[in-house]
């Protein structure tokens, strides 16, 4: 490795994906030239294609290989110098290259027995070989010997998505069953050349780009002909040199390796002292414990939230401290919330005797033990469903669909926040689905969706709506919630967004393996600590700004990522040049 590089490798490692670019660079640099010295006494990578060439003819006058298309040398091309002692070729000059078998869907089994063999297929192909979930073929469909893998073939991707095609993996020196492979694969044999090699040329970014720009494109699937792939320039060097250098690739992966495990190991460590300084706030006991927990952070802020999943820890912990009281101090001259209760039941008896709100029963007493933080002063625990009208949305029906007419907001529009290739609906048909109506300033929930552990959870997710999806009408699987006026939404909805309110759901929901659904009546029944009116304002003005701050935080933190990511592929660049 240049000097260059192991002085700057601080800065590369620590660069936004910098450990990935990291080995990206050292393949470019090992087909370069740029990884090992060179050695004089080594035989010329010319007199190894000389070799290579005989060893082919041979190979096809006893019948072992098949005689492949002539490549054009002119072809063989590189844009960049190459030391003195390489050469240039075509990959279909120094590999043979075999396409895998093809077998109706009828006769593949997952069962090894009698008359069948092992095949690989793309699924098989990682970053090594996967020999835990093979298919079984009939041996009668393969029709020559070399469609059977040999130790050190490369075996590659020849139809798959784009974003996989071409991808490779080495077999080993050994086989512990005879084993053919499908008709989206691809074999290539090396020649007298050293496959570790060929394996590095293969998964450069120079070489992947070209095989993925060549690959002609169906609906889903990107292929690789042999025409594309027989061409593909490859500086060569020396055998020994080959040798050399793998050996370095393998010495420098298993540096990116430890690198890789430090980081992940030193992000972990900063995540939990990050949460467990954030959960010391949240879990004070009293004025004293919070004041000197805040300290603790406050001596720390800039060291801590460097990342952007302590930023969102961060805000968080700022909802969770919002909706306990910790965030604005209590103000005794407030009107108590207990108060603001009553006002909210008579508010409910009059929208009952108008007709605008069905009268339902009385939910469950409130017990102490329910109480999930200590009561502040002047607060007052309620159910959901007494601050805020519910309404579920409706299973619309795909043939009243019109392109234009009363919008109907499905999940994926308030997701994108979008209404292209939305649904509409006739607006003479409004007065049939009025109670599903949906204003600037609803919270609308869903209801259905993907489990809470799943990176992108649909399942509890609240939405604000804004003048976008103004007078629309709700889809299925969400719950409109219109809060009463004497409850601020803003704070509803930052109680509803809190860690809290997350947990609670995730003790609710129900469903298969694959999607959770909650039910409008356990949205309902979720216990919230309801302050004053005018502190519920003064805690939703204090949330608008820390978030504000939060926000202005990760927008420096992004700007100094990019800033590495700037120098990092400055100096690969460089490095490369």
């Amino acid at each position: 490795m240049t000097a260059l590089l192991t002085d700057k490798l601080p800065l590369l490692a620590g660069a936004p994906n910098g450990i990935k670019k990291l080995r990206e660079l050292i393949l470019e640099l090992a087909v370069r030239g740029k990884l090992v010295p060179q050695a004089p006494c080594d035989e010329p990578a010319s007199d190894l294609l000389e070799r290579i060439a005989e060893e082919k003819a041979r190979l096809v006058a006893e019948g072992k290989i098949k005689k492949g298309k002539a490549v054009d040398d002119a072809i063989a091309e590189i844009s960049y110098p190459i030391p003195s002692t390489w050469a240039v070729a075509s990959l279909g000059q120094v590999v043979e290259i075999v396409r895998g078998i093809t077998f109706p869907a009828s006769e593949k089994s997952k069962e090894p027995e009698s008359g069948r063999v092992a095949c690989l297929r793309t699924a098989n192909v990682q970053n090594e070989i996967e020999w835990d979930d093979l298919l079984f073929i009939r041996d009668s469909f393969i029709s020559r010997p070399d469609q059977y893998i040999q130790p050190h073939d490369i075996v590659m991707s020849m139809a798959n998505s784009r974003e996989l095609v071409g991808k490779v993996a080495l077999i080993g020196s050994a086989l512990d069953q005879p084993t053919t492979f499908g008709g989206f694969l691809g074999v290539l044999r090396p020649v007298l050349i050293e496959p570790r090699f060929v394996m590095a040329l293969l998964r450069t970014p120079h070489a992947r780009s070209v095989l993925i720009d060549s690959a002609s494109q169906t609906t889903n699937i990107a292929n690789v002909s042999l025409a594309k792939l027989r061409p593909l320039p490859f500086a060569i060097p020396p055998l020994s040199e080959q040798q050399r250098i793998v050996a370095k690739i393998d010495e420098l992966m298993a540096l990116c390796d430890r690198l890789e495990a430090q980081q992940a190991d030193a992000e972990s460590a900063h995540a939990r002292l990050v949460q467990a300084l954030l959960d010391s706030l949240t879990q004070a006991c009293d004025a004293t414990d919070f004041a000197a927990s805040w300290l603790r952070l406050a001596g720390h802020f800039h060291t801590l939230f460097t990342t952007e999943s302590s930023i969102v820890a961060l805000k968080q912990a700022l909802l969770q401290l919002a909706v306990m009281g910790k965030l604005v101090p209590q103000d005794s001259s407030d009107e108590p919330a207990s108060e603001l209760l009553n006002k909210i039941a008579a508010e409910r008896t009059e929208l009952v005797k108008e007709g605008k709100l069905k009268k339902e029963k009385p939910f469950s007493e409130i017990k102490e033990q329910e109480f999930s933080f200590k009561t502040p002063k002047g607060w007052v625990w309620s159910r959901m469903g007494n601050l805020a009208q519910f309404q579920k949305g409706h299973a619309f029906k795909s043939e009243d669909y019109l392109n234009n007419g009363l919008l109907i907001t499905k999940i994926q529009n308030l997701t994108e926040n979008h209404t292209q290739n939305a649904a509409y609906i006739n607006p003479e048909r409004f007065s049939e689905f009025e109670k599903y109506l949906i204003l600037e300033g609803d919270i609308v929930m869903t209801t259905v969706g993907s489990w809470f552990s799943a990176p992108t959870s649909a399942v509890g997710r609240s939405f604000l709506i804004n003048n976008l999806f103004d007078n629309s009408l709700l889809n299925q699987n969400a719950v409109r919630v219109r809060c009463l006026r004497e409850i601020n939404t803003l704070y509803l909805f930052n109680y509803i967004n809190s860690t809290i309110f997350k947990k609670y759901l995730i003790q609710e929901a129900q469903g298969t393996a694959n999607q959770a659904s909650i039910t409008q009546d356990s949205i309902k029944k979720f216990l919230i600590c309801l302050p004053p009116e005018k502190e519920q304002h003064r805690i939703v003005a204090k949330v608008d700004k820390l978030m504000a701050l939060c926000d202005q935080l990760k927008t420096r933190l992004k700007q100094a990522r990019q800033l590495n990511e700037q120098l990092a592929s400055t100096l690969i660049e460089q490095t490369v040049a």
